[in-house]
């Protein structure tokens, strides 16, 4: 496994729609393993191929219960609606307040091509609309209602 560089704001990958997955290989293998890695070492929860400089619709996703992969993922169903404080890896320092569904449903497949439905909630259902939204070149603070402010900041840290 290797860790990545994390693709920074400017780069025009980040508004780039990605294209999906057609071979399910060991490359895509090391791959999702490199992201993986590379998530865990920046202390993400999450992170998708373009912020690692790769146009494949390609998610990790890791909310504190292990990494879950998901390959050419879809959000098939959403409920609900909170308010939470977003960051972004390829926005590091910047947080803010979005509006999120509170439930959503997701269909995705593995690395091995199987297709599987992953239902989540709360900082999971924002974590799969954030990193799907990266796959279709929408970065958060396309939904961010009020940047936090540096106060702010210091009182969650």
């Amino acid at each position: 496994m290797a860790i990545r560089n994390i693709v920074k704001d400017g780069d025009e990958i980040l508004t780039q729609v990605c294209r999906p997955v057609e071979k399910f290989d060991e490359k895509l293998g090391v791959l999702l393993d490199d992201m993986i890695e590379t998530m865990k070492s920046a202390d993400g929860v999450g992170l998708a191929a373009p912020q690692v400089g790769i146009r494949r619709r390609i998610v990790v996703i890791d909310v504190g219960s292990g990494p879950i992969e998901m390959i050419n993922p879809e959000i098939v169903e959403q409920s609900g609606e909170q308010e939470c404080v977003e960051g972004c890896l390829s926005f590091p320092g910047l947080y803010g307040f979005t509006k999120r569904p509170m439930r959503v449903v997701v269909r995705a497949q593995n690395r091995e091509g199987k297709f599987f439905d992953l239902e989540g909630e709360d900082l999971l259902a924002t974590a799969c609309c954030h990193e799907i939204d990266h796959l279709n070149g929408v970065v958060f603070k396309a939904h961010v209602t009020r940047m936090l402010t540096e106060e702010e900041l210091e009182k969650l840290q």
